[in-house]
């Protein structure tokens, strides 16, 4: 997978793990996701579904894991004290169709040791 990282992820713990955590994602690296995420992650898709507790997050996950990406391409990842949020897009590596995307990230603590509590995810196709 091609990987596009506009701005500096590595001088703040959280942005480098966001960073990591949305290369996880385009690669379907359940394992590397799942790890991120506390045992009571909410995950909601706006105009889709919610999805709430690390099991079914992954089991979500499993369904979505042959879906990966071609390229991704991070634009910005903000960080302040519990909450982050990063934009940016991706090509799927089948059938090479593109989106952008912007996930709202909530975590249980600051510092390297965080994990996400909760996830809101916008994704839109582009034509």
């Amino acid at each position: 997978m091609k990987i596009n990282c506009k701005e500096d992820c590595g001088n703040a713990p959280l942005k480098e793990m966001i960073r990591d955590f949305n290369i996880a994602f385009g690669k379907g690296d359940i394992r590397s996701i799942a790890d991120k995420l506390t045992d009571n992650i909410v995950w909601e898709m706006v105009g889709d579904k919610i999805i709430e507790g690390k099991e079914k997050v992954v089991a979500e996950l499993e369904k979505m894991k042959e879906y990966t990406a071609s390229e991704l391409t991070i634009d910005h990842i903000i960080t302040h004290g519990k909450v982050a949020s990063c934009n940016g897009s991706f090509v799927m590596k089948e059938g090479g169709a593109k989106y952008a995307f912007c996930d709202v990230y909530d975590f249980d603590k600051s510092g390297k040791n965080a994990r996400i509590k909760k996830m809101i995810s916008f994704g839109v196709k582009i034509e």
